[in-house]
């Protein structure tokens, strides 16, 4: 069976309360913190940057992912790697040079993942598989939290999947992990939908740091995806 990973999503948290915030979703039973950092320029909003995170690293033993919404994002690899992120994502539409960013980011120790916007064909990312430990299928256009899911995005994970477990078969790699996570619009409704199409790490922000019971709704969460897997 197939373990579904909740990542909480801090984009929506009470950034007044961050270090309480994310001992709630840790007690809660997240098993990992969604960062996302934007620059204005690839997304209209501006979060926070490397002095951040590296407050967030010295609070948390948590996995940070950190999902680089930012134009040309291999100026600033280093800043993130030294400011204690676990996974650096990289979007596929600031990479020209996406095998080179992802090896760097791999002999740097960490793992890599790259982000997909909804218009974004899985295509793009197909010659870079290999060097990949996970990929991001934004489910809602990127930018802000608590929009609404983007229900063509299914057929887009599947076709995902479909891709990964084809690669798998050609390289002769069977146990080869990689990751599908799912960003945006994800609760009680959508996430069954995601998880069977193939969806193995949900992002969620709104629905977690929102809760009167983050513990509860995690919990909720995870027994909605259990009969499609």
């Amino acid at each position: 069976m197939v373990k579904v990973k909740i990542s909480a999503s801090i984009l929506n948290s009470d950034f007044a309360r961050l270090e309480d915030e994310i001992k709630k979703v840790e007690n809660a039973g997240a098993d990992m913190l969604h960062v996302d950092i934007m620059d204005g320029v690839f997304v209209p909003n501006i979060t926070i940057g490397p002095p951040v995170l590296e407050c967030i690293r010295k609070n948390t033993r948590m996995f940070l992912d950190v999902h680089l919404m930012i134009t040309r994002p291999d100026r600033l690899l280093d800043s993130f790697i030294e400011s204690g992120a676990d996974s650096i994502n990289v979007h596929v539409e600031e990479c020209p040079h996406l095998d080179r960013t992802l090896n760097y980011i791999k002999e740097a120790g960490k793992k890599t993942a790259v982000a997909l916007n909804p218009s974004t064909p899985v295509s793009s990312i197909e010659n870079v598989l290999g060097l990949a430990d996970m990929i991001l299928v934004m489910t809602v256009n990127p930018g802000f939290g608590g929009q609404g899911f983007i229900f063509d995005m299914v057929y887009k994970i599947a076709q995902l999947q479909q891709m990964i477990e084809e690669y798998k078969r050609r390289t002769r790699q069977p146990g080869k992990i990689i990751e599908v996570q799912v960003d945006g619009g994800i609760d009680l409704k959508t996430a069954p939908l995601v998880v069977e199409a193939g969806a193995t790490v949900l992002s969620v922000g709104t629905a977690i740091f929102r809760s009167d019971n983050p513990a509860g709704f995690i919990k909720d969460l995870r027994k909605s995806v259990i009969p499609t897997i």
